[in-house]
């Protein structure tokens, strides 16, 4: 009974470590011309472009200037860009992630992670 458990445990936590390495590798620096060139790898520098200050402080311009054209929103509120990320890799169902750029003033003041 002891060794059956010791077993599962070892399993499990194998599998963890092996996730863990999985989904970590899918994340990059923010790179202007991989983001321009590769959107639908977007999502490995999008952890990177929401916690850095890249976009904090920025006007609509220049963000456009820096991420490219975004795409059409229907969110209300703020004044924002939405920019898709595509769809990172899941061990459940995939879904297509975007980030939300919020301005006030015409300043960047947030960027939020969207699942849809």
């Amino acid at each position: 009974m002891i060794k059956k458990l010791k077993i599962i445990i070892g399993v499990f936590l194998l599998a963890s470590v092996i996730s863990y390495f999985i989904l970590e590798a899918n994340e990059k620096q923010f790179d202007r011309t991989q983001w321009n060139t590769s959107p639908l790898t977007r999502f490995k520098m999008a952890k990177s472009l929401m916690e850095s200050d890249i976009l904090y402080g920025k006007t609509k311009e220049e963000v456009i200037s820096l991420l490219g054209n975004a795409i059409p929103s229907t969110l209300k509120g703020k004044d924002h860009l939405v920019y898709a990320i595509g769809t990172p890799p899941s061990f459940f169902e995939a879904k297509e992630e975007k980030i939300v750029v919020v301005f006030e003033d015409g300043k960047v003041i947030n960027v939020i992670h969207l699942l849809q």
